[in-house]
């Protein structure tokens, strides 16, 4: 039993394909970063079954998809992590953050913990919001690249410089989408991943605060969700913060059910 790893997507794929496919959901955070991550890495058992997967999103930074806990902790043996240093963050399932960050024997410390969400059968808000939905155009990118930075800096993230190519990429794509009030101003939006796998992921779910409280969140969302169902996805995911009783409560009305909860730690000190 041992972990694998390379720096090459296709490779990855090649020998991961069945792991991920089984269940894409509890992978979704590595089939979102297999392009882009420096290093992947894989968990073999005995008889050759690959159990669990996992991506350097940076160095110091593993990523678990779905894995266990055992391999998680073998993650923290010495040489473990593929670019030889100690870790400075961890991100994926709690159980096996929680396992690897204790076998790391450093201390550690909770940043975010998160819970992943799945759309069941899509529910219309009730009551339905004034507005309506639609999808955003080339027009559009000034006004959500701004909300971008707001909606970076409300979930602790430093705010990068300008969103803009960031923006134009997910409306070009047709994958990010506006609620207008009853005056015809955008006033709240949402976007989706690619499709992976068969699923999507909504993000960037944001409303300007002098707009909450009117419904606007949630009739973007289920437009967002519906529209990817409607595309053809099989799956349609969200991550919410535990600490938002609010988001969580709007998202489960909508029809979106729990699949397993996230943690993402941060390691604070050196090994004890």
């Amino acid at each position: 039993m041992t972990w694998s790893f390379t720096d090459s997507a296709a490779a990855f794929r090649a020998v991961a394909a069945e792991h991920l496919a089984a269940d894409p959901a509890r992978n979704t955070a590595v089939l979102t970063l297999v392009d882009g991550a420096g290093r992947l890495g894989w968990w073999t058992e005995a008889d050759g079954t690959v159990t669990g997967v996992l991506v350097v999103a940076r160095p110091g930074v593993p990523v678990f998809g779905a894995v266990t806990e055992e391999a998680a902790r073998a993650l923290a043996l010495p040489g473990g992590l593929p670019d030889g240093g100690e870790p400075t963050e961890a991100r994926g399932e709690t159980a096996a953050v929680e396992a690897y960050a204790e076998a790391t024997g450093r201390p550690w410390t909770p940043i975010v913990r998160m819970r992943l969400f799945r759309l069941g059968e899509p529910v219309p808000p009730d009551p339905a919001p004034a507005g309506t939905a639609r999808l955003a155009t080339g027009a559009d990118v000034p006004l959500v690249a701004a909300w971008t930075g707001e909606y970076a800096r409300a979930v602790g993230e430093e705010p990068a410089e300008d969103y803009t190519g960031f923006v134009t990429e997910r409306i070009s794509e047709g994958r990010l989408w506006l609620w207008e009030g009853p005056d015809g101003r955008p006033v709240s939006m949402a976007a989706v991943s690619r499709t992976t796998e068969g699923q999507v992921r909504v993000h960037l779910v944001h409303t300007p605060p002098a707009e909450r409280g009117r419904g606007y969140a949630a009739g973007v969302t289920e437009a967002v969700g519906r529209a990817a169902l409607d595309a053809g996805a099989a799956q349609v995911l969200l991550f919410t913060d535990l600490a938002n009783p609010t988001s969580n409560a709007l998202y489960q009305r909508l029809g979106y059910r729990p699949v397993t909860d996230h943690l993402r730690v941060a390691f604070t000190g050196l090994t004890r």
